[in-house]
C-alpha cells in the first residue's frame, strides 16, 4: 500500500499577463487568492509511523508562502508568466529538494473556478 498525504495553504498576490482574449483586464495589475495544495506519497517510516512528519511540510511550505504572499508574480525569479502551469511548477520545483516525498501540486483560484495540478 502507498500512502498520499497533503498539506493545503493559500496566498494573496497581483499580476499581469500578456494573453488574447480578456486582453485589457489582464494587462492591468490585478490580483487574486490562490489557494495551493501539496501531495506526498510513500510507505511509513517503521519507527515514526510517517510518511514525512507535517510539521516539516508545513515549515517549508511557509519559507516557500514567504515568497509568494502578497508580492507581485511578475517580479518573481524563476516563475515566468504568472499562470497557473507556472505557479504549479514552480511550487513543485521549489519544494521537491527539501520534500522527496513531494509527488504533485495543485493550485487553484476558487472564485474563479480554475486550477491546474502538476504530478511527478
Amino acid at each position: 500500500m502507498n500512502y498520499a498525504l497533503s498539506q493545503k495553504f493559500f496566498f494573496d498576490a497581483a499580476h499581469t499577463l500578456k494573453r488574447h482574449i480578456e486582453a485589457d483586464s489582464s494587462l492591468r495589475i490585478h490580483g487574486h487568492t490562490y489557494n495551493a495544495e501539496v501531495f506526498l506519497s510513500g510507505q511509513p517510516d517503521p519507527h515514526t509511523g510517517m510518511v514525512v512528519d507535517l510539521g516539516l511540510v508545513r515549515l517549508e511550505i511557509e519559507q516557500l508562502r514567504k515568497q509568494l504572499d502578497h508580492h507581485m508574480l511578475d517580479d518573481i525569479a524563476g516563475l515566468g508568466p504568472a499562470t497557473l502551469e507556472n505557479l504549479c511548477h514552480f511550487i513543485f520545483r521549489n519544494l521537491a529538494p527539501r520534500l522527496p516525498a513531494l509527488s504533485s501540486v495543485r493550485v487553484w483560484r476558487e472564485s474563479m473556478g480554475d486550477g491546474c495540478t502538476l504530478s511527478k
